[in-house]
């Protein structure tokens, strides 16, 4: 392929982006707090770590959620790094709003951020800013506390590569 051919846009067809954006595998996570006492929760696929200082993290929500404009409202929201084992749990919350968390543990701080009790890294958050960008708004996120499983022989994370859930491989 020339360069020339990448700098056209006769390919930015939306099914021809996923499979290219489906080509750089990203971890997975919850989003989810206690809003109006009942708990409202989502999972995202574009986390990403975005500053130390302030301590800021994102990831990004399709402009049409219905989830988002709820948990939006919450004081704190909990964000949780999925592990592998957790493909079932990010379906299930992609799924029915009212059977989000059937059967799952999870602890909610008296802020209302809640986060699954076994995930690889837990975060309790604010709303920093949103940006939108295209179909999604990017949600900017600031921490206030963290704790992560960093143990031997800990799950790996979740990941989403070429529209599936998977695992990291050991390297040798």
């Amino acid at each position: 392929m020339s360069l020339t051919a990448l700098t056209t846009n006769q390919d930015l067809d939306p099914q021809r982006l996923r499979e290219a954006f489906g080509a750089f595998p990203s971890g997975v996570v919850a989003v989810a707090a206690e809003v109006d006492g009942r708990l409202i929760g989502l999972a995202a696929s574009s986390f990403t770590s975005v500053s130390l200082e302030p301590a800021l993290v994102s990831f990004s929500v399709a402009n049409g959620s219905k989830t988002w404009p709820d948990l939006r409202r919450a004081t704190r929201l909990g964000l949780t790094v999925l592990a592998d084992h957790h493909g079932g749990v990010c379906r299930q919350l992609a799924g029915d709003v009212e059977h989000r968390f059937d059967g799952l543990q999870v602890t909610t701080t008296e802020d209302g951020a809640t986060t699954l009790d076994d995930g690889l890294a837990r975060f309790d958050c604010s709303l920093y800013r949103e940006v939108e960008a295209g179909d999604h708004t990017i949600v900017l996120l600031e921490l206030h506390a963290v704790e992560s499983v960093v143990a031997a022989g800990a799950d790996g994370p979740l990941v989403f590569h070429r529209s599936t859930f998977g695992r990291l491989a050991a390297s040798a």
